[in-house]
C-alpha cells in the first residue's frame, strides 16, 4: 500500500490516511499487522512520528513529524488548542443550521474533560427506507470543528446529540448502519478529516493541509444523493 502524499518537506509529511487504517500498533486491536506509520516509514526510509491521532475508520489528513524536536513542537500545539481541524462526517437526522456542544466528556478514569464541538449542516437528504417505526430516514452532511481533542470527540459529542455518525459502530445507531450497509455497501464510519491548520514549527509560518474525500465515502454520498459541490475531492 502506498500512502497518498499531501504534503512533505524536510520536517513534516502529512498523508491522507486510507478509512480503516490505524495508525500504530494497538492492544485494541492486536491482530492487526498493518499500521499508518510502519507504512510511511517504509514508504520514506526515514523515522516518522504521528503527532496526533485519528481513529481507524476516520479518513484524511494525517500528520507525522521527521524528527524528535519537530514532534514536540507540533504536539504542544494540540495540546495547546492552537490548531484549527475541519472534519465531515454523514449524521442521522436534520441537522439546525449551525451549532455547537460543549458537554463535558469522560476519561477513562471516570474524570470530566471540557470538550467543545462546533458544526454547521451542509446538506440535508431524506430517504424512501424504512428504518426501525419510520417510514423515511433523514441525514445531513456535516462541517464539523473540534476545539479540543479528546478521544472520540466528534462521535460521543454527537451521539449526546442523537445525531449518531453513520457506521460508527461504537457510538453510533446499529439501525442506520445496518441499513447503510444492506442498502449502499457501507464498510467504514463516515468522517474525514478534511484539513488541519498548524504554525510550521520551524518557519512560523501558517500551514493549510487538506485531504480531498476518499472513494469509500464519496460513493456513499452519490448513491444517497448527496451534493459533493464544494468538498476536495481528488482528480476533480
Amino acid at each position: 500500500m502506498t500512502l497518498p502524499i499531501l504534503y512533505q518537506d524536510e520536517y513534516l509529511v502529512a498523508i491522507n490516511k486510507p478509512h480503516n487504517l490505524l495508525v500504530h500498533r494497538s492492544p485494541i486491536a492486536a491482530e492487526e499487522t498493518v499500521f499508518a506509520l510502519q507504512l510511511l516509514r517504509d514508504q520514506l526510509g526515514v523515522w516518522v512520528s504521528p503527532c496526533h491521532r485519528i481513529d481507524r475508520k476516520t479518513g484524511g489528513v494525517l500528520l507525522f513529524a521527521l524528527n524528535k524536536e519537530v514532534d514536540k513542537l507540533v504536539k504542544q500545539q494540540f495540546e495547546q488548542h492552537t490548531t484549527r481541524k475541519k472534519y465531515w462526517a454523514l449524521v442521522r437526522g436534520y441537522l439546525p443550521e449551525e451549532g455547537f456542544t460543549d458537554r463535558p466528556l469522560a476519561k477513562d478514569n471516570g474524570d470530566m474533560q471540557d470538550a467543545l464541538t462546533r458544526f454547521k449542516c451542509l446538506q440535508q437528504i431524506e430517504l424512501p427506507i424504512e428504518v426501525s417505526r419510520y417510514p423515511t430516514s433523514r441525514y445531513s452532511l456535516a462541517e464539523i470543528y473540534p476545539e479540543t481533542g479528546r478521544m472520540h470527540q466528534i462521535r460521543r459529542h454527537f451521539a449526546q446529540l442523537r445525531h449518531y455518525l453513520i457506521g460508527d459502530k461504537t457510538h453510533g445507531e446499529c439501525k442506520h448502519n445496518k441499513m447503510f450497509e444492506q442498502h449502499f455497501g457501507l464498510n467504514t464510519m463516515l468522517l474525514h478529516a478534511a484539513s488541519l491548520e498548524i504554525v510550521h514549527p520551524i518557519t512560523n509560518e501558517p500551514l493549510l493541509i487538506e485531504a480531498p474525500l476518499q472513494n469509500e465515502f464519496l460513493e456513499i454520498l452519490q448513491k444517497i444523493g448527496i451534493s459533493t459541490d464544494g468538498l476536495l475531492i481528488e482528480h476533480q
